[in-house]
């Protein structure tokens, strides 16, 4: 029987990463790898498999139509490959290993400080790699097979996922004191002035969570959305340039400290966003998630 030579893991890790960097050079520090070997690496691809997988000019990588399926089936090799190890994994010592999450800018510098130390303390075998990014582009991630779990806020339509809820984070109104002269103790949606309000761009859950407990169409319409961060959002605020709406975990990690703000519960239905950690169904670490997400719950 004569031989078979089939591509390498290697050969396939390049292929997706040019694939989702569009650029050599970015592809290459992705698979810390220096661009010459990538492209060596993909050439022997392209000749042991007899295509043209990409085009290279000098200022375009452009993928040949077979070269996006080849890509395509590539990441779904990898992603079997990589539940080989994690099947081995589970069958060892419980969150150890290196295991990629995705965490949201809206949890990520609010809630991590608290939990990464406890999980280095109770789990020390575990090597955690984070990346922050909008939801998304975390679930996109996810399915592609770039991270194992993603922490996020529900709701949001993240696919064909499995869901370990965490808690449930309440959303606030924060404003100087002179743009709400009565001071309620919660303040109604129908009291937020909609020229005034600054919100996250989109992409942000966060925007999509408040305006929807808001249930007030013209917030939408008229609300300022912002590309940045909550934390310029509140200097914005604390420089009397409107309000926002900011989750509780946000507050009490002090986001408001040393600022004249004062931040007080929304007075609607569903004021709340519900903090999940989520990943793919079926994956042979389920427990280990199911235990990440206990430890997270628990340290909050």
């Amino acid at each position: 029987m004569a031989a078979t030579y089939l591509p390498t893991l290697k050969q396939l890790q390049y292929l997706v990463a040019l694939k989702d960097a569009g650029h050599f050079g970015r592809a290459a520090e992705a698979c810390f790898v220096t661009q010459s070997t990538l492209s060596a690496g993909l050439r022997e691809l392209e000749t042991l498999i007899g295509v043209t997988l990409v085009e290279r000019t000098r200022r375009v990588v452009r993928f040949t139509p077979l070269g996006d399926r080849i890509a395509d089936k590539a990441r779904r090799v990898l992603r079997e490959a990589e539940e080989l190890g994690d099947i081995a994994r589970a069958a060892g010592r419980p969150l150890s290993g290196d295991m990629r999450m995705s965490v949201i800018p809206t949890i990520a510098p609010f809630m991590l400080p608290h939990i990464l130390p406890r999980l280095r303390r109770d789990y020390p075998d575990l090597k955690l790699f984070l990346r922050e990014e909008p939801s998304g582009a975390a679930c996109e991630g996810l399915h592609n097979g770039r991270t194992d779990c993603v922490l996020l806020a529900l709701p949001f339509a993240c696919g064909e996922v499995a869901v370990q809820t965490l808690f449930d984070d309440r959303l606030f109104v924060a404003y100087l004191p002179q743009d709400m002269p009565s001071d309620p103790p919660a303040v109604p949606a129908a009291l937020i002035d909609e020229t005034r309000l600054l919100l996250l761009e989109d992409g942000h859950c966060l925007k999509d969570h408040a305006l929807s407990a808001c249930n007030r169409p013209e917030l939408r319409a008229e609300a300022t959305m912002l590309g940045t961060s909550l934390h310029t959002i509140v200097q914005m605020v604390d420089n009397g340039l409107g309000l926002t709406m900011l989750p509780e975990m946000a507050l009490k990690a002090g986001i408001l400290d040393h600022t004249d703000i004062v931040a007080r519960p929304l007075d609607a239905d569903n004021a709340v966003r519900r903090i999940a950690l989520v990943w793919r169904r079926a994956s042979p670490r389920e427990k280990d998630f199911q235990l990440l997400a206990e430890a997270l719950a628990e340290a909050r």
